[in-house]
């Protein structure tokens, strides 16, 4: 297994050679990666989530691929290589699990959970600037999606006390959310608007966070029963020989609710 990673470095060191590379390659630095890295990742998601586990060691590859890359990069630039890389993880992975490689006991998941966040609290400051006090909420990287980063920051919050102590209050603040973004269609200050959708998805983010819920996965897994009820719409339509637009709302809506019934039997 070792002979094979060092197989690999050892090729994507030739693909990055200024003299025999290949032309593309040596194109590439970390910025014109991002695309790919942020690509490869979803692929090995959707693998996951289609089960293909041939598929799934093809993908997680692929993402070795941009890690691997990305290390080859910053080696010919004098900052680190992998064999760093992988010693920096190697360390972070003790440090954060003495209970298996220490001799800390916790009782409880909460217990292990605690102290996995203290030890990144104790990260986060260690890498603070003195003139500038870790933030609780530094680290989370604004590259995210949405949703993802939302949730991440709230979590943070929450932890150290900045958060409601149970679930009704946030319905409450969802529904004042939503008769805030009501009166800001009426101003018709479009950035006003976009200011109160934000104001109302965070919080709905919140209600997620408080329901033990994903909200990145709630909205795919929503995104896509609506992609299967529009397919079933469009299949309708055109077995009568017509296009959407030859259709009017009340027509599309009760295809809607047909496709409603029709798939949950099918999923039933």
């Amino acid at each position: 297994m070792l002979k094979n990673t060092q197989h690999l470095l050892d090729i994507m060191a030739r693909l990055r050679d200024p003299e025999q590379g290949c032309p593309w390659d040596l194109k590439q630095d970390f910025a014109t990666l991002i695309p790919y890295l942020i690509e490869e990742a979803y692929e090995v998601v959707d693998a996951i989530e289609r089960n293909d586990m041939d598929d799934l060691r093809a993908e997680l590859g692929d993402l070795l691929l941009q890690v691997v890359f990305h290390a080859q990069l910053a080696k010919e630039h004098g900052l680190f290589d992998f064999e760093q890389v992988s010693q920096s993880l190697c360390d972070k992975l003790i440090r954060r699990h003495p209970h298996v490689f220490a001799d800390a006991v916790f009782e409880t998941d909460a217990e292990r959970q605690a102290a996995w966040e203290q030890a990144k609290d104790e990260e986060r400051q260690a890498k603070a600037k003195p003139e500038e006090p870790a933030s609780v909420l530094a680290g989370v990287a604004a590259s995210l999606p949405a949703l993802l980063e939302c949730e991440k920051i709230q979590d943070r919050a929450a932890r150290h006390g900045f958060d409601w102590p149970d679930t009704p209050p946030v319905f409450d603040k969802v529904m004042e959310e939503l008769e805030e973004v009501r009166e800001a269609w009426k101003s018709g200050d479009p950035h006003h608007i976009r200011e109160e959708i934000g104001d109302l998805l965070l919080v709905v983010v919140n209600l997620a966070r408080h329901l033990d819920v994903n909200p990145e996965l709630a909205l795919k897994e929503s995104t896509r029963k609506f992609t299967r009820r529009f397919h079933y719409i469009e299949r309708q339509v055109a077995s009568s020989g017509r296009s959407l637009t030859d259709c009017d709302l009340y027509e599309l809506d009760a295809f809607w609710h047909q496709a409603k019934q029709a798939l949950k039997r099918k999923a039933d």
